[in-house]
């Protein structure tokens, strides 16, 4: 039998460095890296995928995750006690147990019924700046539409919100520390942040406990499967782990969206036209300029890619939005098409929320947040112009912007918009 000969990785960036500031292109150095070396080993060791199949492989593959074989989290020595509990960097058994005890409350069933809570907040919101002409996408908008619906699917006051909102970004960034990647003054402010968050949970689970109602937390402290529930320590962690997850990368989608809109005035145009298309726009702006650009995986055992060999527990990091414009699998994958989703050929599915057993459990959270947000805004304001060409981005893990100051003209009230 002859045997198959494996390639030899020759290290480098190719045209994608990483960078500790977010360019405003990131998405012409991926062409690149997807047109020379889409199977790519770092010179910092991790390897890169940026063809769609082999992102949506390793996404959907059961011989990989998100820890060692060891157990272990990259990059960390020892096991650390409270630490990665949270069940986005738990592989199965302990994550599907942990899935399934929490997503009853995120079924498109139970979303669905926050859809008048939605147009009502975004309505309001709208309403506080129809008349100035002038706003701050992601202060106004973008980033008050997931608060405010987090906030309260966790049963936390509205007066706590904007706390919460720094609590928040900063905690982001455990994502990274788990990992051992960041400086002391990083992991400095992660631990600040979440030792406020969880002093905070911990006094309104107790509260909770005393006194349940139909809200989030109350649900995950009465969740129970097959006899099983959340002990202490998990139910703490995933609260405030669904706070992370479900708050920044919306903020990123909202605010990235209507960018992305702004920049293609005949997309915008088509839109507002044909408003049943936002459902195909939201997907539209996922694939184009969604939040999370990368998604990354420990491999189980070896695996090869592309005529590489990649041994068991590398980290390989999944270039999901290189695989969304790989032209491979979408036609003309550099142009936004508001419509590409709606049509009735069939369009493969974006990667931004991931793959597998960790797909996105709040996909259908953040998709009718922001189809709500975006096609409203869109319906009632016209003349809608960026201030500054390029975007100031914020101090997020993800693709997140930190200010989008435009100008427009108010053509509808609330009533007429919904």
């Amino acid at each position: 039998m002859t045997e198959t000969k494996t390639k030899t990785p020759v290290p480098g960036w190719y045209g994608s460095i990483p960078s500790d500031s977010q360019p405003e292109d990131p998405y012409s150095g991926y062409r690149e890296l997807r047109e020379t070396q889409p199977v790519n080993l770092t010179p910092e060791g991790q390897w890169r995928l940026s063809r769609y199949e082999d992102v949506r492989s390793v996404l959907r593959s059961h011989g990989a995750g998100m820890r060692q074989t060891n157990g272990m989290l990259p990059g960390q020595t020892v096991e650390e006690p409270g630490r990665g509990q949270f069940m986005l960097l738990q592989d199965p058994p302990t994550h599907t147990r942990l899935r399934k005890l929490v997503s009853k409350a995120f079924t498109p069933r139970a979303i669905e019924g926050w859809r008048p809570r939605i147009q009502a907040v975004t309505d309001d919101l709208l309403d506080r700046v129809a008349d100035r002409g002038e706003m701050d996408l992601v202060a106004d908008l973008a980033r008050p539409v997931p608060a405010t619906l987090i906030c309260e699917m966790l049963g936390i006051p509205p007066e706590d919100q904007e706390t919460f909102t720094n609590w928040t970004a900063d905690a982001t960034h455990g994502l990274l520390t788990v990992r051992g990647i960041g400086d002391d003054a990083l992991r400095a402010r992660v631990d600040s942040a979440a030792s406020n968050l969880i002093g905070y949970f911990q006094n309104l689970i107790d509260a909770r406990r005393k006194n349940l109602g139909d809200d989030l937390l109350s649900v995950l402290i009465t969740a129970e499967e097959e006899g099983d529930r959340l002990d202490p320590l998990e139910l703490l962690s995933n609260s405030v782990g669904l706070l992370i997850a479900g708050f920044e990368t919306t903020i990123g989608l909202i605010g990235n969206g209507l960018t992305t809109l702004i920049k293609h005035p005949e997309e915008l145009a088509r839109l507002r036209e044909h408003p049943e298309w936002i459902v195909s726009a939201v997907e539209e702006c996922l694939r184009y300029s969604g939040p999370i650009l990368a998604s990354v995986r420990v491999l189980h055992e070896p695996h090869t890619f592309g005529g590489y060999e990649i041994p068991k527990d590398s980290e390989v990091i999944a270039m999901l939005a290189a695989g969304n414009r790989d032209p491979e699998v979408f036609d003309d994958p550099e142009r936004f098409d508001v419509s590409r989703y709606a049509r009735e050929l069939s369009v493969p599915d974006h990667l931004s929320f991931g793959g597998g057993a960790h797909l996105c459990l709040g996909a259908h959270l953040a998709r009718l947040e922001s189809q709500i947000a975006i096609g409203t805004l869109v319906q009632r304001f016209d003349d809608l112009e960026l201030v500054n060409d390029e975007t100031e981005w914020g101090l997020s893990l993800f693709r997140v912007p930190g200010r989008i100051p435009i100008r427009f003209r108010a053509n509808k009230p609330a009533s007429s918009a919904a």
